[in-house]
């Protein structure tokens, strides 16, 4: 079934490039004719126009796609594509920014079935969020990047503080949380780190060691 990318960005340009390379359809929707472009030169089929328009998505084949992800820097193009998405039984995934308050995060969160922040893993977490996998994941990915789960002991330097508060630099990222038997997802912005959390991060292949140190001790 098809995947349908809204946005020919930086992130949906390699989402729609990691979907086709595990051998899914893609259809890549963008109003920019110099991205379009590109995007058909890269080999996708490509519907011009506004993502949040319905009749746009109608063309892209939403009536029978396994999903939507809204992944335009634009929220409000991203959220009005994720509930046509919706509206006919799709999986949807929204890009956000970090820097969205609480109460805006979880009016998204409500609506749709993942949120992807760019700042976290952009790409990859987008595909993970548009094929319904889970972040309790292991594995190599492109770009020089390891993807990793790592259990927080008492004592961590980490416990007491917020997700969204931990800088670990150019080497890596907490991109998804989760409590002690409980799945992970992606953190709301208050989220405290307790003793037998569960992180996962990607990092660089070499920070590996130096990012556990920082955050376990």
């Amino acid at each position: 079934m098809t995947f349908i990318i809204v946005g020919y960005g930086r992130v949906g340009a390699r989402t729609a490039r990691i979907l086709h390379e595990e051998g899914h359809p893609v259809v890549v929707v963008e109003n920019n004719p110099g991205k379009a472009d590109r995007a058909r030169e890269a080999g996708f089929e490509v519907i011009e126009g506004d993502g949040s328009n319905e009749s746009v998505l109608k063309r892209a084949g939403v009536e029978t796609a396994a999903a939507v992800g809204g992944l335009t820097g634009d929220p409000n193009v991203n959220f009005a594509a994720c509930m046509v998405g919706k509206e006919y039984g799709c999986r949807v995934a929204m890009r956000i920014s970090e820097d969205y308050r609480e109460e805006i995060y979880d009016q998204y969160a409500e609506d749709v079935d993942e949120l992807v922040y760019p700042e976290r893993l952009g790409a990859a977490g987008a595909k993970t969020a548009l094929l319904g996998g889970n972040f309790n994941a292991i594995g190599e990915l492109t770009e020089g990047l390891r993807l990793t789960t790592v259990r927080v002991p008492a004592g961590a330097p980490v416990i007491g503080r917020k997700v969204n508060d931990i800088d670990l630099g150019d080497v890596g990222r907490i991109y998804a949380h989760g409590r002690d038997r409980e799945p992970m997802t992606i953190p709301l912005p208050g989220t405290a780190i307790e003793p037998g959390d569960h992180l996962a991060l990607v990092v660089e292949k070499d920070g590996l060691d130096r990012t556990k140190a920082a955050l376990l001790g």
